[in-house]
C-alpha cells in the first residue's frame, strides 16, 4: 500500500477533521490494498498528452535568506552592513554577485536577479512563495497556490504524472514545508507530495503494480466504484469529485514507469549527477534537510510530465545568539552553487531552458546592519530572486536598492508580478482564466490589473 509521505496536520483536512492522508488510506485498506494509490493527488485531465511542455520549478529557502550576502551585496557599505564577503565579477559585464557562487556567475547570462522583491508578509511563512498572497485569517479558505491554478487551467501533461507536485520536506516550523493548496479551486489541485520528514528516500518503489495483474486491477476498479455510488447521494462538499481525479491519476502511474523513473536517480549520467553534489539528509534545526539532488529529481519530474515542482531546501534563518549568519552561509551558499548551477545548466543542455522556468526565493530578507551576534535580523522592506530559464531574456539584474540595501530605489516588484511571469512563462493567458471561490465570488491568479515583468518578456 502506498503510503503519502509528510507529517500530520490537524489543520486543513476534510470529512469532520479527517486528513487526506487518514481517508484515502481508508479507501486503500477497502480494497486490500491494491488502490492505495488513489491518495496520491493529482488533477483530471483536460487538455490531453502532449509531447512537450512548459513548467516552472519552485525553489524555497525557508527563513529568509540574506539579500545584501547573496544578490545585492553593498561593497561600498560600512563595514557593519556590507558583511564578511565580497562580490565578484559574473559573465555578464556590470552584474556582480557574492564571491561563493563561482558556477553562477560564470552562467550568470543564463540567469535573472531580481533585487527589488516588496510586499512581503514579513512571517516565516512559504505561503506567499507558493501562492503570490499575504496568508488569510484562520477562518478562511487559503488561497490556491500557483501549482494548484495550472494544474486546474491546463491539466496534467502526461497521464502518468500529476501536473502539480511537491518536495517540500514538513519542517518543525510548519510554514517552512507548507507546499500550497487547492484551496477553493478544490482537492484534485493540490500539489501530489513526494517526501516525507522520516526518510530521505523519495516515494518510487511503491507506486508499481506488485502481484496484481491489469486485469485484477480493473476488477478492483469496478469494486471501488460500486462503493463510491454509496458515497455520492450524501456527498454536499464534492469530495467524490476530487477522488475520481485521484483514481484517475493513480491509474496512470499505476500502469506506467514514467514517475517511478524520475524518481529514481540512479538512472541519471553517474557525471550529471555528480555535480549536484552529495545529500546531507539532517534537518537543519526546524529547517529542511540540505537535499542537494532535489534539484536534479525536480528536472526529471518535469521531464516525466509534471507542470509546477516545488521544494525547500535547508535553513535560512540565521539571526540568533549563535551568530551564524556568515558560518551557515559558508556552508549553505556553495551548496546552492552547485545544485542551481547543475539544474540551469542541464536545462540548456537538454533544450529545455525555453519551456522549463526556475525560481528561487524566500519569505523576505535580512536587515543592512548586522546585529551584536554578527548576524541579519527579519527585513520585510526588500528582498531577492534568481530566476532562470522560461524563455526569459536572462543576463541581466532588475531592480536595485539603495546604497544601504534597505530599500528599492528602482523598480520594485511585487510578489503578484513575478507569479504573473511565470503564469505567462507557462502558456497561461492571465486575461481568459476566472474561477469562481466557495462564496460564488469570481477570482484570478493574480490581482487583475497586474501583468508580467516586461524586463524579461
Amino acid at each position: 500500500m502506498l503510503t503519502i509521505f509528510g507529517k500530520p496536520r490537524p489543520t486543513g483536512g476534510f470529512c469532520d477533521g479527517m486528513s487526506r492522508r487518514d481517508f484515502l488510506t481508508i479507501g486503500g485498506t477497502l480494497l486490500g490494498g491494491g488502490l492505495a494509490l488513489p491518495n496520491l493527488l493529482a488533477a483530471e485531465s483536460k487538455t490531453g498528452i502532449r509531447h512537450s511542455h512548459r513548467a516552472v520549478i519552485n525553489i524555497y529557502l525557508p527563513g529568509g535568506p540574506p539579500h545584501l550576502d547573496m544578490w545585492d551585496l553593498k561593497p561600498d557599505a560600512p563595514v557593519d552592513i556590507r558583511g564578511e564577503f565580497k562580490p565578484i565579477d559574473t559573465n555578464v559585464p556590470g552584474i556582480q554577485i557574492c564571491e561563493l557562487f563561482p558556477e553562477i556567475a560564470k552562467r550568470m547570462d543564463k540567469f535573472v536577479v531580481v533585487r527589488s522583491i516588496v510586499g512581503s508578509a514579513g512571517d516565516h511563512d512559504a505561503y506567499q512563495c507558493m501562492t503570490g498572497h499575504k496568508r488569510p485569517q484562520a477562518q478562511m479558505t487559503n488561497w490556491p497556490s500557483f501549482g494548484a491554478w495550472v494544474s486546474k487551467v491546463q491539466g496534467p501533461a502526461n497521464k502518468a504524472a500529476p501536473a502539480h507536485m511537491s518536495l517540500m520536506y514538513p519542517c518543525g516550523e510548519r510554514r517552512w514545508g507548507y507546499p500550497g493548496e487547492g484551496g477553493w479551486l478544490g482537492l484534485a489541485h493540490a500539489p501530489f507530495n513526494l517526501v516525507n520528514g522520516k526518510s530521505e528516500k523519495l516515494e518510487s518503489e511503491n507506486m508499481a503494480l506488485k502481484g496484481i495483474t491489469l486485469d485484477q486491477l480493473g476488477d478492483r476498479v469496478a469494486l471501488m466504484k460500486s462503493f463510491d455510488s454509496l458515497n455520492r447521494a450524501i456527498d454536499d462538499k464534492g469530495v467524490m469529485d476530487g477522488i475520481d481525479s485521484y483514481n484517475q491519476q493513480a491509474l496512470g502511474i499505476l500502469t506506467s514507469s514514467k514517475l517511478v523513473d524520475a524518481l529514481d536517480v540512479s538512472k541519471e549520467d553517474p557525471k550529471s549527477l555528480a555535480r549536484y553534489g552529495k545529500d546531507d539528509f539532517k534537518f537543519e534545526r526546524d529547517g529542511a534537510p540540505r537535499m542537494v539532488r532535489n534539484f536534479c529529481v525536480a528536472r526529471r519530474l518535469v521531464e516525466a510530465g509534471a507542470r509546477v515542482v516545488t521544494l525547500n531546501f535547508t535553513r535560512w534563518d540565521w539571526h540568533g545568539s549563535d551568530g551564524k549568519n556568515f558560518v551557515q552561509a559558508r556552508k549553505d551558499f556553495p551548496l546552492l552553487d552547485n545544485a542551481l548551477s547543475s539544474l540551469v545548466q542541464d536545462l540548456h543542455d537538454r533544450g529545455l531552458e525555453q519551456d522549463v522556468s526556475v525560481i528561487v526565493w524566500g519569505e523576505f530578507g535580512r536587515t543592512p546592519k548586522i546585529n551584536k551576534d554578527a548576524s541579519r535580523d527579519h527585513w520585510p522592506q526588500v528582498s531577492c530572486a534568481i530566476m532562470a530559464g522560461g524563455g526569459m531574456k536572462t543576463g541581466q539584474a532588475i531592480g536595485a536598492t539603495n546604497p544601504k540595501g534597505e530599500h528599492a530605489v528602482k523598480r520594485p516588484v511585487t510578489f503578484q508580478e513575478v507569479f504573473a511571469t511565470l503564469y505567462n512563462n507557462v502558456g497561461l493567458d492571465l486575461r481568459a482564466v476566472r474561477e469562481f471561490d466557495a462564496n460564488g465570488r469570481p477570482q484570478y491568479p493574480v490581482e487583475p490589473g497586474t501583468e508580467p515583468m516586461h524586463e524579461v518578456l
